[in-house]
């Protein structure tokens, strides 16, 4: 994996974006969303997303000895959650805490809004 920085993605242009069943994004568009999908593409990421957004905030000091890998890997996802912009943090003394970024999915999840099937 590359150690190269994602661009923070900017959640105004995910905004614009019409539900996938009603047209076809543009380049720029999918441009836009690709990183929040991506960053939710990691087994790891997806169950860190997972526990942060089971609470209204989460301590890294809590989510770290749920998995088995080193602290720096754990921050390291984290990080990449946050440049995708689907988590917020606030570092308080010794820890940083992690919250949800709920316009983030709200978005996510109008992109993937379907209609319901006739006859449901």
């Amino acid at each position: 994996m590359s150690k190269q920085s994602l661009p923070v993605v900017d959640l105004q242009a995910v905004a614009c974006c019409a539900p996938l069943a009603v047209r076809p994004m543009d380049a720029e568009q999918a441009a836009a969303v690709a990183p929040m999908f991506k960053a939710l593409g990691d087994p790891v990421r997806l169950r860190l997303m997972s526990m942060i957004a089971s609470v209204p905030e989460m301590c890294v000091c809590d989510l770290t000895p749920a998995f088995d890998l080193s602290g720096p890997t754990i921050s390291h996802h984290l990080k990449v959650l946050r440049e995708a912009g689907l988590v917020d943090s606030e570092r308080r003394g010794t820890w940083v805490w992690y919250r949800v970024r709920p316009e983030a999915f709200h978005q996510l999840g109008a992109l993937l809004d379907l209609p319901a099937p006739e006859g449901a």
